[in-house]
């Protein structure tokens, strides 16, 4: 089979009995042994986008939740966006969601308000140093036993909790855009956090009809280590000739839920930004920074929030619309190439979906994941992966690592991202893959 083809109904039972253990595995083996705490009600710092989509999901649940942010226009514009996102997964029999805001949402700007909740989530921007001050002036308001967790996409826990004194009961709380959408939360383990906690937040997570996964802490933790190679690999090909058509057309041709650059978008090319650059950091050969992102954020296109990104947006809300795609962007684009070259489909999967590839073995060389399973769950859950691919590693391992290694071949001129791991390698000598 062609992996850019549609898969065979053989190849689609197996793969989604392949989904089926994949979910089955993660029921009996993620979580933590130790006891939770019912999660009564609900802090979220951060009234922006995902911090109303990670509210909504709260009220769903029943969950009551207190909402603050420093920015009036935030807050005044919460209620309606929380409404929308609960009109927009509405099912018979749910009450109206205008009455649901109402009922079970109190919006602030006085952090004191959150002395009474069992859990806060913080979701503000993704700098390290704002977040830090940020807990400096909650410490005086959070309630003993009460879980702090921040929403970070990147940044390690071990940093985020430096001179915390709740570091015990502090972890991530992780979720994934668009929240309705993904069902997978990541829970980040910090050096300190007490299995309590870790077990707390996955009851939570469960409550809320998500599936938590715990994960070790380290820079962009799971889901963003395998996320950020394939956003930085369409930026890298739009100046390489690709154009948006082609790469979102391949992406999703293959079934992927959205191309990255709408991915991009959804994310914020500013958030999308600041994530890279911690990935950067952490792993300078990997990631090339992208002239057409910095241009875009000076443009004011920080994506669907504003209503210009990648493409444009009719409304800034996160449920209307697909996006057209804009000229202004796709003058851009042409200004900053290096070549002008035609890709086809199949090249497009191979530069987009092989840097993951090498991205998961080296997570389990590291043993900061200890079953391929674990990588499937996060491509699938987290990051809209098909199903009927059986996950990122399951393909790859029906392509065979020998496969895998050849068409790395191809693309190594274009840097060490693209340079199998001894893993793979030693997979291909083999003639194995990540399943026998």
């Amino acid at each position: 089979m062609d992996d850019t083809s549609d898969p065979q109904p053989a190849d689609l039972r197996l793969a989604r009995l392949h989904v089926e253990e994949v979910v089955r595995w993660n029921r009996l083996t993620g979580g933590s042994a130790a006891t939770p705490h019912p999660v009564l009600s609900v802090g979220i710092i951060g009234a922006g986008l995902m911090g109303t989509a990670i509210a909504a999901a709260n009220l769903k649940a029943g969950i009551p939740v207190t909402l603050c942010d420093v920015q009036p226009a935030a807050l005044d514009a919460a209620p309606g966006r929380i409404a929308a996102e609960l009109a927009h997964q509405a099912s018979s029999g749910m009450p109206a969601p205008a009455q649901e805001v109402d009922r079970l949402v109190t919006v602030t700007s006085d952090l004191a308000r959150l002395a009474s909740c069992g859990l806060i989530i913080e979701s503000v921007v993704e700098d390290l140093e704002a977040k830090r001050r940020l807990y400096l002036d909650l410490l005086p308001h959070i309630q003993p036993g009460a879980l702090l967790a921040s929403n970070t996409s990147t940044i390690p826990i071990r940093r985020l909790a430096a001179d915390l004194p709740c570091a015990d009961r502090f972890c991530g709380i992780h979720f994934f855009h668009p929240v309705r959408d993904r069902s997978l939360v990541e829970i980040i383990r910090g050096h300190a956090t007490r299995e309590a906690a870790l077990a707390t937040a996955a009851g939570y997570v469960r409550a809320i009809e998500k599936m938590p996964i715990v994960v070790e802490d380290g820079p962009g933790f799971l889901v963003n280590r395998l996320l950020v190679p394939y956003l930085n690999e369409a930026l890298e090909m739009l100046l390489d000739g690709a154009s948006i058509g082609a790469i979102e057309t391949a992406a999703t041709g293959f079934g992927m839920a959205m191309g990255p650059l709408r991915v991009i978008d959804e994310i914020g090319l500013d958030t999308t930004f600041r994530a890279g650059r911690v990935l950067w950091e952490a792993f300078p050969q990997r990631v090339v920074a992208s002239p057409l992102l910095v241009m875009l954020i000076k443009k004011g296109r920080l994506g669907r929030k504003t209503g210009a990104g990648f493409f444009a947006y009719p409304s800034q809300t996160s449920w209307e619309g697909p996006g057209e795609e804009d000229p202004d962007v796709v003058q851009l684009v042409a200004t900053w190439r290096r070549c002008d070259r035609e890709f086809s489909a199949a090249e497009i999967v191979d530069r987009l979906l092989l840097p993951m590839v090498i991205e998961a073995s080296r997570l389990l060389e590291e043993g900061k994941v200890s079953d391929p399973r674990a990588i499937d769950l996060a491509v699938l859950f987290g990051l809209g992966f098909p199903a009927a691919r059986g996950g990122l590693l399951y393909w790859a391992s029906q392509l065979g690592a020998g496969d895998v290694t050849r068409r790395l071949a191809s693309l190594a001129p274009l840097g060490d991202r693209f340079h199998p791991t001894p893993l793979l390698l030693a997979m291909a000598r083999r003639g194995a893959g990540f399943y026998s």
